[in-house]
């Protein structure tokens, strides 16, 4: 019973597990030479993806999406007994939703003097 249970623990724990095969240096620089190359190649190939797309100046003037406007009209809402909106909503830029968001979280007066500045609001 004992030689049993000895062999079902070893067949569960050792399992079928090849032999090692040792590596010489030479595989292992022709291994590290290889990924080397494919690396250099992927990065060349990245760069000429980036150079060749159009990349706006500023990643923070894209426009609204339709939620995203909504959501900016309903803060502007907030504040409709001081400012209100001197611009079209579909020209809104993701730089002035965060700005606007900033007021909404912070009470920031300093965001929306930044929004006239711009010209995005009027004050009333």
């Amino acid at each position: 019973m004992e030689i049993l249970l000895k062999g079902i623990f070893d067949k569960l724990f050792k399992g079928n597990q090849p032999a090692a095969r040792s590596i010489s240096p030479a595989e292992v620089e022709a291994l590290v030479d290889e990924k080397i190359r494919e690396h250099a190649a992927t990065l060349e190939y990245t760069k000429k993806d980036i150079s060749e797309q159009k990349l706006p100046a500023d990643q923070e003037d894209y426009t609204l999406s339709p939620k995203q406007i909504e959501y900016a009209l309903s803060l502007i809402d907030k504040i409709k007994n001081e400012f209100e909106l001197a611009i079209n909503p579909s020209t809104l830029t993701i730089k002035d939703l965060n700005r606007l968001i900033a007021y909404n979280r912070y009470k920031n007066k300093g965001t929306l003097v930044n929004l006239v500045k711009k010209g995005v609001l009027k004050k009333i």
